[in-house]
C-alpha cells in the first residue's frame, strides 16, 4: 500500500482542499469565518440556547476548544453566551441578529462551494461519495 492509497491520507488530503475552497470563497465574500465556525453557528441556529459541550458534540469537534470557537464569534457580535437558569455551570448560546444575518448570507455560499471540494466527479460520484462518508461516520460515532 503506498501512501496515496491510504484512506487516511486521502480524507487529510481531501479535508485540506475542502478548507482552502472554504477560506478562500469567505474571503471572497468579505468575511472571516472558519468552516468550524460555520459548523457552530448552524448548530446554534437549529438549536437556540444550546450549550456549549451541546454544539461540540453536535459539530464533532473538541469540547476543550469549542469555548475559544465560541469566544471568536461573540467578539464578531455574532453569538452571545449566557450562564443558563438551568444550570450555572451551562452556558447557553444564541446566534445574534448580526449572526443570523451573517449565517443566511453565508449559507447559499457555502452550498454553492460543495461541488468544488468534489470537484472531478460526476453528480452520482458525488452522492456516492456523499453516502460512503456518512455511512462511515456513523459506523464510527456508533462505536
Amino acid at each position: 500500500m503506498t501512501l496515496n492509497t491510504m484512506p487516511g491520507h486521502l480524507i487529510r488530503r481531501l479535508h485540506q482542499h475542502s478548507t482552502q475552497v472554504f477560506q478562500q470563497r469567505m474571503k471572497a465574500a468579505g468575511l472571516d469565518l472558519t468552516p468550524v465556525q460555520f459548523a457552530a453557528m448552524g448548530a446554534v441556529k437549529d438549536t437556540p440556547g444550546i450549550d456549549q459541550a451541546s454544539i461540540a458534540a453536535a459539530i464533532a469537534y473538541d469540547r476543550a476548544t469549542i469555548g475559544g470557537v465560541i469566544d471568536r464569534l461573540i467578539s464578531k457580535g455574532w453569538v452571545a453566551r449566557n450562564v443558563s437558569k438551568r444550570d450555572r455551570r451551562a452556558r447557553e448560546v444564541f446566534l445574534t441578529d448580526k449572526g443570523a444575518q451573517v449565517f443566511a448570507e453565508v449559507l447559499p455560499l457555502v452550498a454553492a462551494l460543495q461541488d468544488d471540494v468534489l470537484t472531478g466527479l460526476s453528480d452520482a460520484e458525488r452522492a456516492q461519495f456523499c453516502a460512503l462518508a456518512q455511512k462511515v461516520s456513523d459506523a464510527f460515532e456508533a462505536g
